[in-house]
């Protein structure tokens, strides 16, 4: 198991273990905790849902019976995405990782029609009391890209491709710049 693997796998146990639940969500005696996740992408098309998905086998095999889980990929961000979500609440899901920046809205609008589930977003800055965020420190290792960039540049010209104006890709490029 690599590095990165046994990390991913390390945090959905955490997760999956040291989530607080209200009464109305704990599993009864002798039953496993239902989890659900939501993926963007299809599992082997990107690296974000591959290593998510890698996590959750890793959670599974770690916790045996104590939890089973469940997926849907290829999720598209918006309303779809509230479908699926809802779907999980509704069928007894008491925890759910939604795994990307888009499903930040849908996870809020969810959580606030199903209190006794807990949720886990991807990257997002909107929390509830039964929501929560996660996020990987992204931002060092663009630092350290930076700092390189800036020793390496002869024109003192360095360029940086920000995909989506989210708080995490700001985040990089804030770091990037710093390390300049």
């Amino acid at each position: 198991m690599t590095r990165r693997t046994a990390l991913a796998a390390f945090a959905a146990c955490a997760l999956a273990t040291a989530v607080a639940f209200p009464a109305g969500a704990q599993p009864k005696a002798g039953e496993p905790l239902k989890i659900g996740f939501v993926y963007v992408s299809p599992i082997g098309d990107a690296g974000w849902t591959f290593q998510h998905d890698t996590g959750r086998k890793e959670m599974e095999k770690a916790l045996g019976a104590k939890v089973t889980s469940k997926y849907i990929e290829s999720v598209p961000e918006g309303a779809d995405a509230e479908r699926v979500i809802r779907e999980l609440a509704q069928s007894g899901h008491q925890l759910i990782f939604t795994t990307s920046f888009g499903y930040m809205n849908p996870t809020i609008k969810v959580a606030a029609r199903h209190p006794q589930v807990k949720f886990e977003h991807a990257t997002g800055f909107k929390q509830a009391g039964n929501v929560a965020t996660y996020d990987a420190r992204f931002y060092q290792g663009r630092h350290v890209i930076g700092l390189i960039a800036g020793k390496m540049t002869k024109s003192n010209v360095v360029g940086y491709i920000g995909s989506f104006p989210i708080p995490e890709v700001v985040m990089g490029i804030n770091a990037f710049a710093r390390g300049m």
